[in-house]
């Protein structure tokens, strides 16, 4: 257990509400300049250049985030061993992820003056982002449970035993994929969020009801929110309720994309952004019940600074 300014937390679990998660990573390090066009994404930089991950976790914080989301989404250990490194500097890199965070909040603090501790949340991608073929959008791997799981398993047990405060098991796009993690989940020493990538305000990627797959994890012992990321801002107000319409206990998670349109052949983006009522969204996204909110791909330090703003005045208000 331990301290905050704010009171006693356990296992790492904010206390104070509405939250304001960080934005997407991949778009701020390549702002700084970073090619991430490699298997690795933005975990490709853990081995040569982590100080351009440290320098984008503390652009987020200057925004106002609250809570910082590991490099990890597609740092796995298979997926640094298909590039060439041995298992023990696999299990490193991507205890990396969370000490980067740290170094970021323990820099960002000294430099402001502030005892509050940001969050930590040990991101855990889906299958698809180990693939970097945009299956992470489509939900079709055409593999077993068994194989998710033997997956999953070795990324989970290591940021299990990190200074993490809690998993940010994201951008999930299918049920079963979602199924395979419920059985994880209720054997990890930390709690999670779990939060869904859908391609409107009813379905998951794979055509999934986002209802079947809260009912998943309404009463999970280890998860303590439920939510949407990686998804197109017009759809969140719908999810939201979809969500809340379902009887639980957990915290509502929220951190959409741009909804601009991914293409994973050529790693581009098309569309045009949709954030122009971004401030009105965040406002009414607060009123419909989403206790933690964020960015996910395409928003970066501006976008979250008005995501925080509206969150900032709702955490100011006596009795909040």
């Amino acid at each position: 257990m331990s301290i905050t300014s704010r009171g006693t937390r356990i296992l790492g679990i904010p206390e104070r509400y509405p939250l304001v998660i960080d934005g997407g990573l991949s778009n701020q390090l390549e702002s700084q300049g970073n090619n991430l066009n490699n298997p690795l994404w933005t975990a490709a930089l853990l081995s040569k250049h982590p100080e351009e991950i440290r320098k984008a976790h503390l652009a987020y914080l200057s925004a106002g985030a609250q809570c910082l989301i590991t490099a990890s989404y597609q740092a796995t250990p298979q997926g640094f061993l298909a590039r060439g490194f041995d298992s023990d500097t696999a299990g490193k890199l991507l205890l990396s992820t969370v000490s980067l965070a740290r170094e970021a909040i323990e820099e960002f603090r000294s430099d402001h003056r502030t005892d509050f501790m940001p969050r930590v949340a040990a991101s855990i991608g889906p299958y698809g982002a180990y693939l970097a073929d945009g299956s992470e959008y489509t939900g079709s791997y055409g593999i077993s449970a068994q194989a998710l799981t033997d997956f999953h398993s070795p990324r989970l047990a290591l940021l299990d035993a990190s200074d993490a405060d809690f998993f940010a098991v994201e951008t999930l796009p299918s049920l079963q994929e979602a199924e395979v993690l419920a059985r994880l989940l209720e054997n990890t020493r930390k709690r999670a969020w779990v939060s869904f990538s859908c391609k409107n305000d009813k379905q998951l990627r794979d055509g999934a009801p986002i209802a079947s797959c809260v009912q998943l994890f309404a009463h999970h012992p280890r998860v303590f929110a439920i939510g949407v990321n990686c998804t197109a801002p017009r759809y969140i107000s719908g999810l939201i309720k979809r969500i809340k319409g379902i009887r639980h206990d957990k915290r509502v998670v929220i951190y959409p994309n741009s909804g601009e349109i991914y293409h994973a052949k050529n790693k581009t983006w098309s569309n045009t952004a949709d954030l122009a009522a971004l401030e009105r969204l965040v406002a009414e996204w607060l009123d419909l019940g989403a206790d933690m909110i964020g960015g996910c791909c395409r928003l970066g330090p501006e976008a979250l600074k008005t995501i925080a703003r509206v969150i900032h005045s709702r955490q100011q208000r006596p009795g909040v």
